[in-house]
């Protein structure tokens, strides 16, 4: 596992210690499952769908402009955007379960928290705080971990996107992710020892993807032109973050990548 990694993940079992010092797990899952019901996925992926991401800032490219996150997130729905992607990693990516609370409660359609999630815990507080789905990245779980993870948020009713980086990283996917549950596959296309992008990662991995599962694309799309590109290699969505946040005009370039993506995949059939 990468240097960088090695630390995120660190740092989430950190604050998942403190968590559950102040918190016993048997509360937040209570919690947890009184909220009312998450918000379905519904058609996700059938026509060309994106997942537009809220962040303050980023490792490797530092702060974005500063917005208000619940006027963003607003912004994005009305750009076409199917979900909304919030980071909750607090350390090197501003984020917070108060940013995802105050979103969940503003828009309409699903929310998804993403974080470097270790433990169940943390998919009970996500859904807590109004999270109707989770990222989980293969790389840094167990099998035993990442089934158990996909099986709390199945039975809250909540999807997960499996984050990958290579073809073993789909490959445990394919042999893991829970038959009929609300799974999305995730392939990212960033180096995660220079944390650079590496485009044809999309194209590379394409042939890898698991069959009869919705796979997003994510990192190296910034504007309509990637999106065309990752929707003719087979995609059925994609995950951006950077390229809207330091947008002058994120709604409509939402609404543009949608659009690309949704001729790309028509197109190719």
């Amino acid at each position: 596992m990468s240097a960088f990694l090695d630390t995120m993940t660190e740092r989430s079992r950190q604050r998942l210690e403190d968590a559950a010092r102040v918190r016993p797990v048997a509360e937040v899952q209570l919690s947890a499952l009184s909220t009312p019901p998450p918000r379905a996925l519904g058609g996700f992926g059938r026509s060309f769908d994106l997942i537009a991401e809220i962040k303050p800032r980023s490792p490797s490219e530092g702060r974005f402009p500063e917005r208000d996150p619940v006027a963003t997130a607003i912004g994005y729905q009305t750009g076409l955007a199917a979900v909304l992607s919030v980071l909750t990693e607090p350390s090197s990516f501003g984020g917070s379960l108060d940013d995802l609370r105050s979103i969940s409660a503003s828009v309409d359609i699903p929310v998804m928290a993403k974080d470097f999630l270790v433990d169940p815990y943390q998919v009970y507080e996500a859904r807590e705080a109004g999270a109707d789905g989770v990222l989980l990245i293969a790389r840094i779980l167990s099998d035993e971990a990442l089934v158990r993870m996909i099986a709390v948020a199945a039975q809250l009713g909540m999807f997960t996107l499996l984050e990958a980086f290579d073809a073993d990283d789909l490959e445990r996917m394919s042999s893991l992710a829970r038959p009929g549950a609300a799974t999305l596959i995730g392939v990212n296309c960033r180096d995660l020892d220079t944390l650079e992008i590496v485009p044809e990662r999309h194209r590379d991995l394409a042939g890898h993807l698991p069959a009869g599962q919705v796979a997003v694309a994510e990192s190296a799309m910034s504007g309509p032109g990637d999106v065309e590109r990752v929707a003719g290699l087979g995609y059925h969505a994609a995950l951006v973050g950077s390229a809207l946040m330091r947008s002058e005009a994120p709604q409509e370039l939402a609404r543009s990548m949608v659009e690309s993506g949704r001729r790309a995949m028509a197109v190719a059939g």
